[in-house]
């Protein structure tokens, strides 16, 4: 069955104090909408989890590698495919809001065991 779901009655959570997210998922795929503050540095890390990461406003500059050789900045009304598996770090610019959409679903994101962000 179809599922209709308002964007204002998804619960936000406070993941630390400089990112917030709301979710919606599925069975194969995930939306997150993101809040950062200025600064904000997402660790290197890589996922199963093929990734596209819309930036609203803001820029995000993404390190790409083991060695972060690859930098992209993405900034308000573009789009980034992340291949699943490719090590990436990421800088908000400026305050940011972006839509992050997994497939699969992020099952660290939903369980709460992401740790690298909750520092």
């Amino acid at each position: 069955m179809p599922q209709k779901i308002s964007w204002d009655e998804v619960e936000e959570e406070q993941v630390n104090p400089s990112m917030k997210r709301k979710m919606i998922f599925g069975d194969q795929v995930m939306i997150a909408k993101m809040k950062f503050t200025d600064g904000f540095l997402v660790p290197l890390h890589n996922h199963e989890n093929e990734q596209i990461t819309q930036v609203l406003s803001g820029t995000i500059r993404f390190w790409f590698g083991n060695n972060k050789e690859e930098t992209i900045d993405v900034h308000a009304g573009e789009a980034l495919i992340i291949p699943s598996d490719l090590p990436h770090e990421a800088l908000m610019i400026g305050q940011v809001e972006e839509i992050d959409t997994f497939s699969p679903p992020r099952k660290d994101w939903i369980n709460g065991s992401d740790d690298y962000l909750r520092q």
